[in-house]
């Protein structure tokens, strides 16, 4: 009870003839308090929004400074993807989507390659939202048009949240529960009202983010089912042709209603965007070797230290560099099941991390290229933990005490166990491993291998790339060296896209890339709520109400101090409950493509990304150059 409520029921008391007066008349001043608060805080009406600080650009700005605004229309941009597809739906569970499905879809703001914390105005022209964004309106263009020709209204981004909300992907419930409302204030004026008490310094830019579908397309389509037809949408390109399975190229729209948009300009400049599918890694690169595909990053230390010297190298017609990257390196690694009884104990996930010998793996099979890594923000100079907690992260980390392993206090930030380089079976670190196994209860029994209780200690590491044996195998034996039952479980694409859905393995590949600027997405990673949603990006299956708490502090950080010192500490305490066994990085760009591209820098790129499909461009001059010599 507030103080003005219990004053009210006073005199209520003391006049009991007229009670019903003297409250509604302190309702109502208690009303006209909220109106006059409401007034005085200061309401934000501008063409884009960030996070922290001032944006970059203006409103009246033509176009982002990293862009060609006179870049050439045309030509044909094509790369690779691993594994298959079925389908060009790329928001639900069902099916495979193709790679770049979400070109079909525009959204009510844009981000940019240079500003993790700015988005502006794309679908929405203008932005509404109080001081504390507890509500966003967003002022759409009365010219946004789907392909069909209609309208994009704010019914049809209505229909979008709903749709996605109950029947997208599992993870959209996550994404979208803090919004309270989204309603049509008209035709092209939408209203996003959302929890007080959620993560309001980044719903709004999540609401902005929202891929906006045609609701009278989804009136005769099944919006649940996979389909191999384009769907209807409002972006820059639709489907030019489809292989299932093996092809998919995306045509540029000439009466795209967006093109000359500031955000716009300077981006879209191929014809054609082809991605080529491949089952293994060594049968795609042979294929670009032979021209299959003109653009290719390599992932491969082995194939970039050895296979870059074929012909078209060396005649100039294949440009091969390295170009820096400047986002944090990715979270990759081998990400345990915590959903399995095996995997509980931290200490069974710790000395199984301490069978993979990096050193000798980088040594023997990666040429000396990479770096271990030992955190989810590698490769940021700020965002990862180091050393002993600070101040700041103390204040997050002394009241989950209890909820996190206690090392996060007594140790430097977790990094992973150093092993000689010239010996796989490191008996130094296998020694320490196997005495944490026994102190786990996991002893040798007869036939040289671990069990507790009875079970067996057994892990099936899934695995769908033919190539990725070579470095799973040796780790492989390394586990049965220290009585684990250890094999690697290769199954086709298609296979281990449905197993990864379900979280049906016992260890799992996987890498993500980490934002400078993250926030509530996180939650689809680490968060309760997705432990055990299908399809969701938990892979490890995390359910811990502490790592939620700093997930939430990292959304609700105020300035770019408080969000470093918070994702700091989620990496300290991440690091300290292995939940996998990170692998390496390289913080740079290893790329290769015929040379028929023109684009707008030459060795500093975007600091977010290379903008290969987007900002690049076909140079017809290079293309006929090549034509000629019977290179392309």
């Amino acid at each position: 009870m507030n103080r003005e409520t219990a004053k009210a029921q006073t005199v209520a008391r003391r006049h009991p003839t007229r009670p019903a007066l003297f409250l509604s008349l302190m309702a109502l001043g208690l009303a006209l308090l909220a109106q006059a608060a409401w007034a005085e805080m200061k309401t934000i009406k501008a063409h884009g929004v960030s996070t922290f600080g001032e944006l970059k650009y203006d409103a009246g700005f033509a176009h982002f400074d990293y862009v060609n605004p006179d870049a050439p229309k045309g030509g044909e941009y094509s790369t690779w993807a691993f594994g298959t597809f079925d389908s060009l739906t790329p928001y639900i569970l069902k099916g495979n989507a193709a790679a770049g499905s979400t070109v079909f879809y525009d959204t009510l703001l844009s981000g940019n390659l240079e500003e993790p914390d700015s988005m502006y105005g794309l679908v929405a022209h203008t932005i509404e939202y109080p001081e504390n964004r507890e509500w966003a309106i967003f002022y759409m263009r009365p010219e946004a048009m789907f392909r069909d020709g209609t309208p994009v209204t704010a019914h049809d981004v209505v229909f979008s949240y709903e749709t996605l909300f109950n029947d997208g992907r599992p993870s959209f419930k996550t994404t979208f529960k803090d919004f309270q409302t989204v309603e049509a204030l008209d035709d092209h004026t939408v209203k996003f009202t959302f929890d007080p008490e959620g993560p309001l310094r980044e719903l709004l830019m999540t609401a902005g983010g929202i891929p906006i579908l045609s609701k009278a397309f989804y009136e005769t389509v099944d919006f649940t089912e996979s389909s191999l037809e384009a769907p209807m949408g409002s972006g820059p390109y639709t489907v030019a042709d489809v292989d299932p399975g093996r092809s998919v190229t995306y045509e540029r729209r000439d009466d795209y209603w967006a093109k000359a948009l500031p955000v716009n300009v300077g981006h879209n400049n191929f014809d054609r965007i082809k991605f080529e599918y491949f089952a293994d890694y060594t049968t795609a690169f042979e294929a670009f070797k032979a021209g299959a595909y003109l653009y290719r990053e390599e992932f491969s230390s082995r194939v970039w230290a050895t296979g870059y010297d074929f012909p078209a190298i060396d005649d100039g017609h294949v440009i091969v560099e390295t170009l820096p990257d400047g986002r944090p390196a990715g979270t990759q690694g081998f990400w345990f099941n915590l959903r399995l009884p095996k995997f509980q104990d931290p200490m069974v996930r710790e000395a199984i991390g301490m069978a993979f010998n990096f050193e000798w793996s980088n040594d023997s099979l990666f040429f000396g290229l990479y770096d271990r890594t030992d955190s989810f923000w590698e490769n940021s100079s700020t965002l990862q933990a180091a050393g002993m907690p600070s101040e700041g992260e103390l204040l997050l980390l002394e009241p989950l005490r209890g909820q996190i392993p206690d090392s996060v206090f007594t140790d430097p930030a977790f990094t992973p166990a150093v092993s000689k380089a010239e010996d796989l079976a490191d008996r130094r670190t296998l020694r320490r491993a196997g005495r944490m196994l026994d102190e786990a209860g996991w002893e040798v029994g007869d036939d040289g291998f671990r069990y507790k209780d009875g079970e067996k200690l057994t892990i099936d590491v899934l695995n769908d790339s033919p190539s990725f044996e070579r470095i799973i195998n040796p780790y492989i034996e390394n586990l049965k060296r220290l009585g684990v039952d250890a094999q690697s479980n290769r199954v086709d694409a298609a296979e281990a896209q449905e197993r990864e859905k379900e979280f049906q393995y016992d260890m799992v590949t996987q890498r993500f890339s980490m934002s400078q600027t993250p926030g509530i997405e996180l939650l689809g990673i680490f968060g309760s709520d997705t432990a055990n949603t299908s399809g969701s990006n938990n892979v490890s299956g995390v359910d811990n109400a502490a790592v939620d708490s700093l997930i939430r502090s990292i959304a609700d950080a105020e300035n770019r101090d408080d969000l470093t010192v918070a994702v700091q500490a989620l990496d300290r305490v991440l690091r300290a409950m292995h939940i996998w066994v990170p692998q390496w990085y390289k913080g740079a760009h290893n790329i290769s493509y015929r040379d028929v591209f023109g684009r707008p820098y030459t060795d500093a790129p975007p600091p977010l990304s290379l903008g290969t499909s987007s900002i690049w461009w076909w140079d017809e001059e290079k293309a006929e150059a090549l034509r000629a010599a019977g290179a392309l």
